[in-house]
């Protein structure tokens, strides 16, 4: 039961259509690299399918996985990503999932866990040692929760949640 709880998130932003500009639709499929700018895809485009980047990736958006040590979008993520640590200056819609750090500066709708996690509005989960989101209509599972407004308190510990 608590397996497939956790894949609903996923699964939704990989079977629902997502909303894309014109610039993310070119997205190319694959990406390579060992950090940037050694990598295939240059910095300036976007990925719809995989990024793998050894050390670092940075690039306007993904669409689907994206697998790296450090991942950095200049805009949103749609789909999985995983690794040590990840920043996106766009929406998370999916699972970003870390070792160490998830930073969304916009919206995560789904699934964010790391040690810390941080976004501006939660639609979903977030699960670590310390949470943190703006705003929330959800759930923060951790040590430290903190949900600067409309939280249950603004600060908790093990458990916060918000639902509007």
């Amino acid at each position: 039961m608590r397996r497939s709880v956790l894949m609903l998130p996923i699964l939704a932003a990989l079977v629902a259509p997502p909303a894309t500009t014109r610039a993310q639709s070119d997205g190319k499929p694959i990406s390579l690299g060992l950090f940037t700018p050694v990598q295939i895809v240059p910095e300036g485009q976007g990925i719809s399918g995989l990024r793998f980047s050894l050390i670092y990736g940075k690039n306007t958006f993904v669409q689907g996985f994206d697998l790296g040590l450090v991942n950095m979008t200049t805009g949103g993520v749609t789909g999985l990503q995983w690794g040590l640590v990840s920043i996106v200056n766009g929406n998370v819609t999916g699972w970003q999932g870390n070792w160490l750090v998830s930073i969304t500066q916009g919206n995560v709708e789904g699934l964010q866990t790391g040690i810390y996690n941080s976004a501006n509005h939660v639609k979903g989960l977030q699960f670590g040692l310390v949470n943190h989101a703006a705003t929330m209509e959800g759930v923060q599972i951790g040590l430290i929760n903190i949900i600067d407004k409309g939280g249950m308190l603004p600060v908790f510990p093990f458990f916060n949640f918000s639902f509007k």
